[in-house]
């Protein structure tokens, strides 16, 4: 049966990681969904234009392009898209500019199918979710400028390395590295 027979909701999910993908992809068809998968950016947006999805599930570095371009392209093909943004790096810059951009959730790797559906049909905030009682370390509050500066650059490593006064490359290392927990 093909993806335009089905009466099941059609997900976009957009990651770099084939593996992964497949294994979601696998995971969320169970539960009812019709999901075309990416791994770029160009095919996120290509699958979006040719099938467009009610919901979407996109990775926030794909490659080394941006996740957030592709949810703001998504929204201006249909602003009714559901998306939720996953990542595995993830930061308070980031999370703000996915959300400003029409996403309706952002997780943090590893997030399960389950975790997934819930986010991608959660309408409401949660206001009892715990405030943390210790102030973020300096290693994090370092990623955290670090991602808040690349974001005023629209993500342009060399000019928020020159923001900065910091050595492209040296910028690009610290960004590769996982953020340290709290």
């Amino acid at each position: 049966m093909s993806i335009l027979e089905t009466d099941n909701p059609r997900l976009l999910l957009v990651d770099d990681d084939e593996t992964f993908c497949k294994v979601l992809k696998s995971a969320l068809e169970k539960r009812n969904y019709d999901v075309v998968m990416a791994t770029t950016v160009a095919d996120g947006l290509f699958m979006a234009e040719k099938h467009i999805p009610e919901y979407a599930v996109i990775d926030l570095r794909i490659g080394y392009e941006s996740g957030l371009e592709l949810v703001k392209k998504l929204i201006s093909l249909d602003d009714n898209t559901r998306i939720v943004m996953l990542t595995g790096f993830a930061s308070i810059a980031t999370a703000v500019e996915a959300i400003k951009l029409g996403a309706i959730h952002y997780l943090t790797k590893p997030a399960n199918a389950d975790e997934i559906v819930t986010a991608l049909n959660k309408n409401e905030g949660d206001s009892s979710v715990l405030i943390s009682e210790n102030p973020l370390s300096i290693k994090r509050l370092e990623w955290e400028h670090l991602q808040k500066v690349l974001m005023q650059h629209d993500g342009n490593i060399s000019a928020a390395a020159r923001a900065l006064n910091m050595h492209r490359r040296t910028l690009q290392r610290k960004l590769d590295k996982k953020p340290v927990r709290e």
